[in-house]
């Protein structure tokens, strides 16, 4: 039988507001509430961005404070991933919350294109993230946006920017970056194994595509994402409930393809993260 999945909730992201989904937490006690019955549904992994009180992302240091504190506390065990994407700031600042020492952050090591923008990740700005991450033990999600992404973090492993194993996730499905297609998730995979045999491996898919991706990485034995941040709809025609009810439909999913859904110890067990304080 294959490792249990891990599952990772991506609670709020950037971009979807109430407008889009009444559920989509925007403060930090509505995000809080959210995860823990996320966690409680199976989720291990918290993805977590914030939001000022218009809905507007931010990378304020003090709201990721509050939503950590919360998060320990009624999510004991789980593990806090914070977000440092462009869109939430620019510069240094997108990795201002890192001396808050979450147990893992993401990490962009290249640029792309969104739908409306050039998402930019400049080599200065990718050495100093991951030299922070380096220095706190804060174990980063390398954001493979496209094939280089994946040569690039091996790279970095390589020299030493980045600490081994490491944990990579395939984005699928934005508009003019990685397509949700078949044949070119098996060859991301099958390059992440050639390339780096003893990393973990996740993958997100946008949208539409959010069970479908959910399901490849049931198939081939690696982990997966979902939450509101990716998509907010169960099926066309009906909003998701709740975080909670994204992360419930992948647990039995894993039941389909005999995977086991992992617990907050196994998560870490796996990730090679520190012990929950």
């Amino acid at each position: 039988m294959s490792d249990p999945c891990i599952i990772c909730v991506a609670i709020t992201g950037s971009v979807p507001q109430k407008s889009n989904n009444p559920a989509v937490p925007i403060t930090v006690a509505e995000q809080v509430e959210s995860t823990q019955e996320a966690f409680e549904a199976g989720a291990t992994i918290a993805h977590c961005h914030v939001r000022n009180d218009d809905g507007t992302p931010t990378a304020d240091p003090e709201k990721f404070a509050r939503l950590k504190e919360g998060l320990n506390k009624h999510c004991p065990g789980m593990i806090v991933q914070f977000s440092t994407g462009g869109r939430t700031g620019a510069g240094k600042t997108r990795g201002g919350m890192l001396p808050l020492n979450p147990e893992m952050a993401s990490l962009a090591v290249g640029s792309n294109n969104f739908p409306t923008r050039v998402y930019e990740n400049p080599p200065d700005l990718v050495d100093w993230l991951a030299a922070e991450m380096l220095e706190r033990d804060i174990k980063p999600e390398i954001e493979a946006f496209d094939l280089s992404h994946i040569f690039q973090a091996v790279e970095m492993q390589k020299d030493g920017r980045l600490k081994g194993p490491m944990h990579i996730q395939f984005v699928m499905g934005i508009k003019n970056a990685m397509p949700v297609d078949r044949r070119a998730f098996e060859f991301f995979v099958e390059t992440t194994k050639r390339l780096a045999p003893d990393a973990t491996w996740c993958a997100a898919g946008t949208g539409r595509f959010q069970l479908t991706v959910n399901e490849w990485c049931l198939e081939f034995g690696g982990h997966t994402r979902t939450g509101l941040e990716d998509n907010v709809r169960m099926d066309k025609d009906t909003l998701a409930p709740s975080n909670a009810a994204l992360v419930k439909r992948v647990a039995e999913l894993c039941e389909k393809y005999e995977r086991k859904v992992a617990d907050w110890r196994q998560a870490r067990a796996m990730l090679g993260i520190r012990e929950a304080a």
